[in-house]
């Protein structure tokens, strides 16, 4: 058996330590101490101008989408219709007649404060297959030779007209769209993104799949990959439970819808949008909810839900009640449950939350892009109920476990601005103090994922650490610091 490289990392400040001194025999921390104490090591890494913390967690990801935007299409800072059009007839051109997978259009953001439509989408791609993903991902524009791929898509719920397609109609069509998609383009598509999340200083990421948003192959190829960032799968199928299993997914969990989006209008709300007559959607209900999570609980596998709305995540606590009435509060505690977003959030659903045990895995960068008094959020719901959205402050004071992520390519990851505006929120007194924050996007990843013991630096946890320059604790600067080199289990997956 051989015999583990001990390899000695000085710094000048170990994040929640004393120590200036860490040992990491292979995979796994040994010792913690001063530099002049230090025991003998077969290699020494002098980061004495650097601070060491533990490495961030992503706890919504989409690898290949977020791949995909990298190296494709990205819209996200298009200013207006326009000139988004325009990016898409120069990528159109490139591609030479191949299929264009886009993302990140917010027709908030355009002086046209409009959609693009399939017959723009026609001009701009002369005639060619086109899927544009909107920014929160719930809705998207097709080019007319996608629609006509997709049959019977006219009749599907969400077929809005003009191109635009949501809910069911959505999910056909951006199936249909990542079918073109060879098995080396998504390879790529993945590499890419876990290289630039491990430049970012995360170690560890949650993979959000499920049938209508990515399929098994490209989570089998997710997790198959050999790459040092460690991938936690989830697979937001209802009923579920095998099938997470046979993937090797931690849970029945993650993107398993409730309802849409507020961006999209079809997040599920109790009282119509603000600026459309309409109150969302809603895919599941309480008693099938409680069903699910009954058996993950019995399956040993965590549960969980999509949910952004108030009355979707009302859904998901009177669920998650009924469930702990047949299985027991201890039972649903211990099985670590999550959810997704909840954004527009009462007081007695927090309560509920906290009660059980269960987790909430949520975006800040969504506060920062979208809320405000002049922001989307402001807009669609009105700026009296987007004031008590995303209530970080709350959830942590009631003894809910955050765990932070960027729903990558929704929000790019951005794990030091993820933490910036989770203490920076844009509405006073729902922030957190940004020790808690920083927790929340390290060791929060992990109890989130029930890897107990890690996202810290400790003896005995895992030597999965970033390294920034300058010294210091939890840093809000900006520009943000410098990843020099992130090592998961020991392991350099970025230098």
């Amino acid at each position: 058996m051989t015999t583990p490289e001990r390899v000695l990392y000085l710094a000048s400040h170990l994040h929640g330590t004393d120590a200036t001194a860490l040992l990491a025999e292979g995979p796994t921390i040994t010792w913690l101490g001063a530099t002049q104490d230090a025991p003998p090591a077969d290699r020494t890494v002098d980061l004495r101008d650097c601070s060491l913390a533990p490495a961030f967690v992503d706890a919504h990801v989409h690898v290949t989408a977020t791949g995909l935007a990298l190296t494709g299409l990205d819209l996200t800072d298009a200013r207006s219709l326009d000139e988004a059009l325009r990016r898409l007839a120069d990528h159109s051109r490139r591609l030479r007649g191949g299929v264009v997978l886009g993302t990140g259009w917010d027709e908030t953001r355009w002086p046209e404060q409009r959609a693009p439509t399939a017959k723009e989408l026609d001009r701009a791609s002369h005639g060619g297959v086109v899927y544009l993903a909107r920014t929160d991902v719930h809705s998207a524009v097709a080019s007319s030779a996608l629609l006509a791929a997709v049959p019977g898509v006219h009749a599907l719920a969400g077929f809005a007209g003009e191109g635009l397609v949501k809910q069911d109609a959505h999910h056909a069509v951006r199936r249909t769209a990542l079918e073109s998609i060879t098995a080396s383009q998504r390879a790529a598509a993945q590499r890419a993104a876990l290289d630039d999340m491990a430049a970012k200083g995360i170690g560890s990421v949650h993979e959000c799949a499920g049938p209508d948003i990515s399929g098994e192959d490209d989570l089998l190829a997710l997790l198959a990959m050999d790459h040092g960032v460690e991938r936690i799968g989830y697979w937001g199928e209802l009923g579920g439970v095998e099938r997470a299993r046979d993937l090797g997914a931690r849970g029945a969990a993650g993107d398993l819808f409730v309802d849409g989006a507020i961006g999209s209008r079809t997040a599920c709300v109790y009282e119509p949008y603000a600026d459309g007559d309409t109150l969302g959607h809603s895919y599941l209900d309480a008693g099938q909810i409680a069903e699910h999570v009954v058996a993950c609980t019995r399956a040993g596998l965590q549960a969980g839900f999509h949910a952004i709305g108030d009355a979707a995540i009302r859904s998901v606590t009177e669920g998650l009640t009924q469930a702990a009435a047949q299985v027991g509060v201890e039972a649903i505690k211990a099985a670590v449950h999550r959810v997704e977003h909840l954004e527009v959030l009462a007081s007695q659903d927090i309560s509920v939350l906290a009660h059980l045990g269960v987790v909430a895995s949520v975006q800040p960068a969504f506060d920062a892009r979208w809320g405000g008094p002049e922001g989307m959020y402001a807009t669609r719901l009105g700026p009296e109920r987007a004031r008590g959205m995303n209530p970080f402050a709350a959830l942590l004071e009631a003894g809910v476990l955050l765990a932070l992520g960027s729903d990558s390519p929704v929000t790019p990851p951005d794990p030091w601005g993820g933490v910036r505006a989770a203490v920076e929120h844009q509405t006073p007194g729902s922030g957190i103090a940004p020790d808690d924050a920083f927790a929340a996007h390290t060791q929060g990843g992990r109890l989130a994922a029930k890897q107990e013991g890690e996202g810290q630096l400790a003896v005995g946890a895992p030597a999965t650490f970033a390294v920034w320059e300058g010294a210091g604790p939890v840093d809000l600067s900006e520009p943000p610091p410098t990843c020099r080199t992130t090592v998961v289990a020991g392991r350099p997956v970025h230098s």
